[in-house]
């Protein structure tokens, strides 16, 4: 883990988590857990995963409803403004990955403004896409759809999840922990407070 900003100005590819790091949070997670019957403790989609098929398909149809709901609803973070603008405008490839559903993920997209910023809709996968991180496999499919290899892409996230997924497909990790103790230091490459740090002193590349 640093805090010193590595040079990854040859990182052509930026994927990034959705909610919580692109946007201002707004789930209530333990809200959530109490409708569909979740331990406080227990991972929503892990949980989920381990009920019978027709409780399952119930609990995933409530689940994204609420999801669209308080998608409509979101705001950027400016600090990823700023960085999504300054990736942008430097010719790399973006991408989305969420525990989200794709569908879910658009509308997100759509209400901040950063859908059309994305390299192409193939960019944005959510948990319907591929295993939810912090299975890497979402990545791995990000990365083969953007013609890149794990040592040409950073993953961007403000969770534990972010981070394994990264590390377990061998991207470089960033966890944005918004000045907040999270305990998961040790297992990012850059621990940042927030993204303007990133945007301020990232090397723009050379466009392609």
């Amino acid at each position: 883990m640093s805090s010193s900003l590595p040079d990854w100005s040859e990182r052509r590819v930026w994927l990034f988590d959705l909610d919580g790091t692109l946007t201002v949070p707004v789930h209530d997670f333990m809200y959530a857990r109490r409708e569909l019957g979740i331990d406080p403790e227990q991972d929503i989609l892990t949980a989920l995963a381990e009920r019978s098929p027709s409780d399952r398909a119930a609990a995933e149809r409530w689940l994204r409803q609420w999801e669209l709901d308080l998608a409509a609803e979101s705001r950027l973070q400016d600090d990823a403004a700023e960085l999504v603008a300054h990736l942008s405008e430097a010719g790399c490839r973006l991408g989305v990955l969420t525990r989200n559903t794709r569908d879910v993920a658009f509308r997100t997209l759509d209400a901040i403004g950063l859908r059309s910023v994305m390299h192409h809709d193939d960019a944005i996968l959510g948990r319907d896409s591929a295993r939810p991180k912090p299975h890497p496999d979402g990545i791995l499919l990000l990365l083969q759809r953007l013609d890149a290899a794990p040592d040409q892409a950073v993953m961007v996230g403000d969770y534990l999840h972010d981070v394994r997924a990264g590390r377990a497909a061998g991207t470089a990790t960033v966890l944005v922990c918004r000045h907040r103790e999270t305990g998961w230091d040790d297992e990012a490459d850059l621990v940042v407070g927030s993204l303007w740090p990133l945007s301020a002193r990232l090397p723009a590349p050379d466009a392609t």
